[in-house]
């Protein structure tokens, strides 16, 4: 049901939001120089790697590093705005459709984030294919706390359902629908921690 749902959706989003794209691409070239849409390498299920497209937010030649280490000045003026929409996700639909990512699950990390991967790996999360958006997106819960997003991604991995879902992927847009997603002190830790911290 998951991915018969993926494929839909993402094959029928890709067609919906293509003369989106379209439009965005001469805005990010004519802001700065560079391609608009671009590949990155994450990591997905079973540690396996792939490439990750987005459409471009950030200069050209940026160092290769997670975004929470990456100063604001290296995000272009046009990346701003994609980035408060989530319109640079986008082009991830692709990723659904070839079967490397889902809709929902895990957030893609980058090789380089060696103690998420562990974290996850302790925990069973690189079991599961990533998603454009998760549990962990939606609690605001990024990837300078690997421990805590691990603990989160594993919460989602005990709960996950095609019904759990679809309250994500609608969470992920009105927050008011945030409510009850996750007992409240997976926000602070779980009782049964398997990595022991």
């Amino acid at each position: 049901m998951k991915r018969l749902f993926d494929c839909a959706a993402a094959g029928f989003g890709l067609i919906l939001i293509a003369p989106v794209i379209l439009a965005m691409v001469p805005l990010i070239r004519f802001t700065s120089p560079g391609p608009a849409v671009f590949g990155q390498r994450r990591v997905g299920r079973d540690g396996c790697e792939f490439t990750c497209y987005k459409l471009r937010t950030m200069a050209a030649g940026t160092r290769e590093a997670p975004t929470h280490e990456i100063g604001e000045a290296s995000v272009t003026g046009i990346g701003r705005i994609l980035r408060r929409t989530k319109l640079d996700e986008l082009p991830q639909l692709y990723n659904v459709l070839a079967g490397e990512m889902s809709l929902v699950g895990p957030r893609p990390c980058l090789p380089l984030q060696k103690d998420l991967i562990r974290e996850r790996e302790i925990r069973g999360v690189l079991g599961i294919l990533p998603g454009i958006t998760g549990l962990g997106q939606v609690l605001g819960i990024d990837m300078s706390d690997p421990i805590r997003l691990a603990r989160c991604d594993a919460e989602y991995l005990r709960k996950q359902s095609f019904g759990y879902d679809i309250r994500l992927l609608w969470s992920t847009f009105f927050s008011s629908a945030r409510r009850g997603l996750v007992d409240p002190d997976c926000l602070g830790g779980f009782p049964e921690d398997p990595g022991g911290g």
